[in-house]
């Protein structure tokens, strides 16, 4: 094996999540009926590479790369360390105060709830930045190829008057400036994008009320509530836990945490922690679920709960956006064309009425 197929077998094993995860069940199973994980991790490795016959099928190299990593004395965590995302490491990590086995099963939990918040995240922006894209395009191809041939047959005679003044306006603009009206559509869109997990402050906690940052702001509470959970649940205590994703997370929420740590330093328990950053992270409704279960008894089951619930409901709530921006792009499409036929309709009337 050459250090190509060694990191092509690292980035097959980083992206395919589904076939990863089903991995990560099936050690966890082995474990569960009492197989050691070198055997749990040879077995694989043997059904892998179909009992040797393909030895350098991705998932089988990982395996193998595994068992030396275990054999020269790390940790699973440390084993795996180049193979998944840092998140399941982290995960990995907390398993380690209790059992692998809680870690792993936590690890299908997590990351089959963040996948399911990630898509219908993508479902809630997709279709309305294709609408959008839709409505700035048809604006040019206006401006480009239908308004200038019916302005050069009217010539100069012709006082635009009405829907035609404003269709003859807008698309003259869009046909000399058309470049720079795509140009800066798109460097915007790059630039919301590139903001969503850096952009910190209190104008962000402003602009958390509207897409696309409210659907990041929901992907990325569901997914740090869920990781929390599961560390708590392995036996982490919550400022360790906190701490842990914080140093693992991206600026946006490790902004967050590290002030939500400063107030549980104070000694506030979590949900009073959360609601003194004024960030409103995750919610309203969450941050007073977590003020009152923070200091009564099976906190790890409660707060379980609380991240199962609240996962169902930001899928509702991503439906629910996506419903409402769907509508607003399909709405404004629709009256863009309408425009644009009325407009074109009143240039006609109107150059034939000079004409006559």
């Amino acid at each position: 094996m050459n250090k190509l197929e060694l990191l092509y077998a690292k980035l097959v094993f980083k992206t395919d999540t589904e076939k990863r995860m089903a991995i990560s069940r099936k050690i966890a199973s082995l474990l569960r009926n009492n197989f050691t994980l070198m055997d749990a991790l040879n077995r694989i490795e043997m059904i892998e590479s179909h009992n040797g016959r393909k030895p350098n099928e991705p998932f089988a190299i990982a395996m193998r790369d595994i068992q030396q990593n275990l054999e020269r004395g790390m940790t699973f965590a440390q084993a795996t360390a180049d193979w998944v995302p840092s998140d399941e490491t982290l995960l990995l990590t907390s398993g380690n105060v209790s059992s692998l086995l809680v870690s792993l099963e936590n690890i299908g939990h997590v990351v089959g709830g963040i996948n399911r918040i990630k898509r219908a995240m993508w479902s809630a922006i997709a279709y309305p930045l294709f609408l959008f894209v839709l409505t700035v395009a048809i604006i040019i191809m206006v401006g480009l190829y239908l308004v200038p041939p019916l302005a050069e047959a009217a010539g100069s005679s012709v006082v635009w008057r009405g829907t035609a003044a404003s269709l003859v306006w807008i698309s003259g603009f869009a046909g000399k400036y058309w470049h720079i009206i795509a140009g800066g559509f798109f460097v915007l869109i790059i630039l919301i994008w590139l903001s969503l997990p850096v952009w910190t402050g209190k104008l962000r906690t402003l602009f958390d009320k509207l897409p696309p940052w409210n659907t990041y702001k929901l992907q990325m509470s569901v997914g740090w509530l869920m990781s929390l959970s599961a560390m708590v649940a392995s036996g982490v205590s919550v400022p360790d836990a906190m701490r842990l994703l914080a140093d693992y997370s991206n600026r946006y929420l490790s902004n967050i945490l590290e002030e939500t740590l400063r107030y549980i330093a104070n000694g506030e328990n979590l949900g009073n922690a959360l609601a003194s950053t004024g960030k409103n992270f995750p919610s309203e409704e969450i941050i007073g679920d977590l003020v009152i279960y923070a200091d009564m008894n099976d906190f790890d089951k409660n707060l379980s709960q609380i991240a199962n619930d609240y996962m169902e409901e930001s899928v509702r709530k991503m439906e629910n956006i996506s419903s409402v921006l769907n509508s607003i792009g399909i709405i404004l499409v629709s009256l863009i064309i309408g425009w644009v036929v009325m407009g074109t309709f009143q240039m006609q009337e109107q150059i034939t009425s000079v004409l006559m």
